[in-house]
């Protein structure tokens, strides 16, 4: 049984803990050796606590002896993403112009929930600059690889958290997401992210978008964490009332599912994954749901209108930097945000912010009639793990991301799960969009569409 523990699930693991055919102490020793085997390979994280989790997987292994475990997640290794602050670790944000960043005091709220259920967190995990490219390129950590493909990019933000879950280090892992950065790295690593409704996952500092959420092999672990997660925390202004998630058996003969294969805007979208979206949909639709296809409610002027908001954003804070420490950031990322902020006007900002508004407003609007939404998540299969975005400009950087931010920044939970293998064997997902607050309900068809999609290739050795 101990050679495959890379292989269990965090529920697996619950099941053989409560039975006493593992215990914390050797699958964390499992973990860090897994990490150690594949780290020069992938780069998936920024720092290890070997000390740290073995000194927590002791204590859960005591708890667990005494029949008094915290959680269902107790003694289950898992990662946190560098930007989600944990007691102890500094938090650069992924560049080198933080490189110098103090030990942060406290937990944020995610990590907390975490160590409070018992998990053994084994590290930080690796991220782009200031979390605004869908890449693993990062001027701190380096180059973070796809384990299914080494030359390949693993996306991003939440880059180290998808490939070190595709590699198996452990079953849980957390990331954040403002515009697709669980969801993007969860397609292109072939594993599962669930990008709850805003306020959901309590988090700090809150901002307009923003959420943390699970990356997992499986549906039923990222439930798993949501039961935690999900946890009040006042430090969270914009949190929801606190509500159980669970998986629950859904009606497919009453369900409405709404297919969008082209937003008509930002990339176009590549054959394959076109067809995979297709393909998943017509699966819906042989279990008994009603399938519709969705016309594209995303104009040009809402996508460029969240493009200038992160721009501006992001320059704000880089012009604030020293020159010295500014020329740490990585070039792609100073030219991305510099070539055209420094020139907008406040009426130029309130124009775009007006713009993520109707985007906001189009996106309900036009997923209001449907249970649920299918589409693509990136519009591409893959690219090279050296390119800071999939479409490699600096002052079209977010042009693949169209499938995605919307649903960011109109609240709606939205997840990424595969689908399918290549032709060449890489990962072929889709995103599965709910109805605001409905995070169980994407969580529950998510999991029946486990059930439905092909066989799944062999994960990456």
């Amino acid at each position: 049984m101990t050679s495959g523990i890379h292989e269990f699930t965090a529920k697996e693991l619950f099941s053989a803990y409560s039975r006493r055919e593992l215990s914390p102490v050797h699958v964390t020793e499992h973990s860090l050796a897994r990490i150690s085997s594949w780290e020069r390979r992938i780069n998936a994280l920024y720092r290890v606590d070997e000390a740290g989790a073995l000194e927590a997987a002791r204590a859960s292994e005591a708890r667990w002896r005494a029949g008094k475990p915290l959680s269902r997640l107790d003694g289950v290794p898992l990662t946190i993403k560098e930007n989600i602050h944990t007691r102890g670790d500094p938090t650069p944000v992924g560049t080198r112009a933080n490189e110098d960043a103090a030990p942060q005091p406290h937990d944020a709220p995610p990590a907390a929930r975490l160590r409070e259920a018992g998990g053994v967190i084994l590290g930080k995990t690796t991220m782009p600059d200031y979390g605004m490219l869908s890449s693993g390129l990062s001027s701190l950590h380096g180059v973070t690889r796809n384990p299914w493909r080494a030359k390949l990019n693993p996306s991003g933000s939440s880059s180290g958290a998808a490939a070190a879950a595709a590699a198996r280090y452990a079953p849980l892992h957390l990331g954040t997401d403002i515009g697709g950065s669980v969801r993007l790295p969860a397609t292109h690593c072939g594993v599962f992210s669930l990008k709850p409704s805003l306020g959901r996952v309590p988090i700090h500092p809150p901002y307009m978008g923003r959420v943390a959420g699970p990356i997992t092999r499986t549906v039923a672990d990222a439930a798993l964490m949501m039961e935690i997660l999900a946890r009040p925390d006042v430090r969270d202004y914009t949190s929801l009332p606190f509500q159980e998630i669970s998986l629950r058996e859904l009606n497919f003969k009453a369900l409405r599912i709404g297919v969008l294969l082209d937003m008509g805007v930002g990339l176009p979208v590549q054959k394959d994954v076109r067809e995979t979206a297709e393909a998943a949909g017509n699966a819906l639709a042989a279990a008994g749901c009603t399938v519709e296809p969705m016309r594209s409610f995303l104009s040009a002027e809402m996508l460029d209108g969240i493009c200038r908001f992160f721009e501006a954003r992001s320059y704000e804070e880089v012009s604030r930097l020293p020159e010295a420490r500014r020329r740490k950031v990585l070039p792609f990322i100073l030219e991305w945000c510099s070539w055209r902020a420094p020139h907008f006007t406040g009426t130029d900002v309130m124009r775009a912010y007006h713009a993520v508004l109707a985007m906001r407003e189009a996106a309900v609007a036009a997923t209001a009639a449907y249970d649920f939404v299918i589409s693509p998540c990136s519009p591409v299969a893959s690219y090279s793990a050296e390119a800071a975005s999939p479409s490699g400009e600096p002052r079209n950087a977010l042009a693949h991301i169209a499938f995605t931010v919307p649903f960011s920044m109109s609240e709606q939970p939205a997840a990424a799960i595969n689908w399918r293998a290549s032709a060449d064997g890489l990962p072929l997902g889709i995103q599965v969009v709910g109805r605001r607050f409905d995070d169980a309900g994407v969580l529950s068809l998510c999991q029946r569409i486990e059930t439905l999609r092909p066989a799944q290739p062999a994960w990456p050795e």
